[in-house]
């Protein structure tokens, strides 16, 4: 890929598309298949207006939900490719989608260097040979797709039969990506899911060709190193290699939260760098191993890419990023979500993220999943949620059930966020006779939870003009603390080129670096964490918290460190990074 960021998955409904709004400029992207319902609605979305037959794939029918997400991966894929197919037929002119490919791309890069030296001859059989050179060195950008470990409900027939396990909601999503025409990869986030891993060792998608090419790629997104480790070895030793591992900063990134136990992204990044190559080599003892226990041939290490996302707002850190720690590529994703081009908000929610303040942004329990979430104040579902507290009607209508996951009350699993939940948990509280303050504040933690199943897709429901009668149309969205510093609707031009350093979008904006806004929202979540935990506290705590703790100060050290490195532009910037990095200690005395 010529391009060094992608985009990555942006909620539900953010970023269902973005492929078919970036793909042909070769910039790669993250589609979530979680959902199929959305998958389904904007498969006929697309082909409708692209003039494609469209045939529904009911949810009733035999493995609808891995065919659904097939159905619209396929599309995606064919849509991209006549995209491209036409880019290409287009002429070097000034202004043209062709000209705009290249233009996006980063000064350093090799084939925008050969786009410069063509753009100065004259007309004439040197500037043709370039051209067609050009031409046969473009590549679309990749239609990756996501899919949550964790998100793999059970599901049931008609007369309440558990379907099996091949049918649970991360399996049949698997599938429908192994079956899909896509040449690309499956980002695998939210932890380790054995059945899942298991059920990928029967996707031949996985396993190399005659020809030694995987055409289904593995992508593991990791907090930290020995996740990784862990992860990629389970994996290798059933024959499936990790193609990349994509680093996410634990606290610093958009949509649920996985924090470390301190470790910062830094530290990790570094550990990653220095184990790199002993890392992959490792991988590949197994790997070959497995090919040869299945009868497959033995072949060549595959490549085994490094990158991280999670908070970079700037050309600086994100040249940083690559060249320190020698990674392949960066993620941006919330700055993305103010840019139409490329997302999906709807234009109120556009509107109060450009307005909105830092403290807008907050790392919540709102997720029925049971993992913290960053979310928006501002959001329509969280002015909804209130009212129905407020109306004594906590809680949202499930229709979709696919973060259905609790039996406390029910047979069958329900959602935590549902007003079938809320109000059986609520009468239960109400039998226990608490003090006001105590029932208050386990009140609070029941009606937190918030519908995401539907409050993720809605702006892209708005946006599209899909919205169907007497649909709710609040809207969550959960961007990270990093958007805090962006204050506008930007064309996507503008974004890429700051993201590359020909214009700066935050020249007038205060802005610590990246690792010390990750650094003190550790801070902040630790002394949550002990405060939330002072009634209870105990020996087992207190030594989570103290490792926890000097976790934090090794990171400090670290970056005291690193600081000659960064190579600040004057010394003011030095003194202010030491400055921050000092009161974090103070604060963690």
């Amino acid at each position: 890929m010529n391009h060094t960021f992608h985009i990555p998955v942006l909620g539900l409904g953010y970023s269902i598309d973005t492929p078919l709004k970036v793909a042909r400029y070769g910039i790669s992207s993250v589609v979530s298949i979680v959902d199929d319902e959305l998958t389904e609605r904007m498969r006929k979305y697309h082909q409708e207006n692209t003039t494609k037959g469209y045939t529904l794939i009911e949810k009733k029918e035999e493995d609808s939900r891995a065919r659904r997400i097939t159905a619209y991966l396929n599309l995606l894929d064919i849509l991209v490719k006549e995209q491209f197919k036409t880019l290409k037929t287009q002429t070097f002119e000034e202004g043209t989608e062709l000209s705009r490919y290249f233009e996006l791309l980063p000064d350093t890069a090799p084939i925008k260097q050969k786009y410069m030296q063509m753009k100065a001859l004259e007309a004439g059989i040197s500037r043709d040979t370039l051209q067609k050179e050009l031409l046969a060195s473009m590549t679309p950008g990749a239609i990756d797709v996501n899919i949550m470990s964790k998100v793999d409900k059970a599901n049931y027939k008609a007369n309440q039969e558990y379907a099996g396990d091949d049918f649970t909601d991360a399996l049949a999503a698997m599938r429908g990506f192994a079956n899909s025409t896509l040449d690309s990869s499956v980002i695998i986030s939210a932890g380790l899911n054995p059945r899942l891993y298991a059920y990928m060792e029967k996707c031949t998608a996985f396993f190399p060709d005659a020809g030694g090419k995987l055409q289904k790629k593995i992508i593991l997104k990791v907090s930290d190193f020995r996740s990784a480790l862990i992860q990629a070895k389970m994996l290798a030793k059933k024959g499936l290699w990790v193609s990349e591992f994509r680093v996410e900063s634990g606290l610093n990134c958009g949509g649920h939260a996985f924090a470390t136990e301190g470790f910062l992204l830094g530290p990790i990044l570094e550990e990653f760098k220095q184990k790199r190559t002993e890392l992959a080599e490792e991988l590949y003892q197994m790997y070959s191993a497995a090919l040869i226990g299945k009868g497959l041939p033995e072949m060549a290490k595959p490549i085994q890419r490094i990158t991280a996302q999670g908070g970079i707002g700037t050309a600086e850190e994100h040249e940083f990023l690559l060249n320190y720690y020698q990674l392949d590529a960066a993620g941006w994703g919330s700055p993305f979500l103010l840019v139409p081009e490329a997302t999906n908000v709807d234009e109120e929610t556009l509107n109060d993220l450009v307005t909105a303040r830092a403290d807008d942004y907050y790392l919540s329990n709102s997720s029925p999943l049971g993992v913290l979430f960053n979310n928006f104040k501002k959001s329509t579902a969280e002015q909804q949620r209130l009212q129905r507290i407020e109306k004594g009607r906590p809680g949202s209508p499930c229709t979709k059930k696919f973060l259905c996951t609790n039996t406390e009350f029910t047979e069958l699993p329900i959602c935590t966020a549902s007003r079938e939940y809320q109000n059986l948990k609520i009468k239960q509280l109400k039998d226990q006779q608490l003090p006001k303050e105590d029932y208050d504040k386990q009140f609070d933690s029941i009606t937190e939870k918030v519908c995401l199943c539907e409050g993720l897709c809605a702006s892209t429901y708005i946006k599209a003009g899909i919205l169907k009668p007497r649909e709710n149309r609040a809207v969550s969205i959960c961007p990270g603390p990093n958007l805090a510093f962006f204050h506008a609707k930007y064309s996507l031009k503008e974004m890429i080129n700051h993201i590359y350093g020909r214009e700066n979008l935050l020249s007038e904006v205060l802005r610590p670096n990246l690792f010390i806004n990750e650094l003190n929202l550790y801070v902040d979540y630790l002394k949550k964490d002990i405060a939330a935990q002072l009634e209870e506290f105990n020996a087992k705590k207190d030594k989570y918290f103290s490792k926890f703790k000097a976790q934090l100060l090794n990171g400090i050290d670290y970056y005291k460190a690193l600081i000659p490195e960064l190579k600040f532009q004057d010394s003011l910037s030095v003194e202010e990074m030491l400055k921050q990095l000092q009161l974090a200690e103070q604060r963690l005395s």
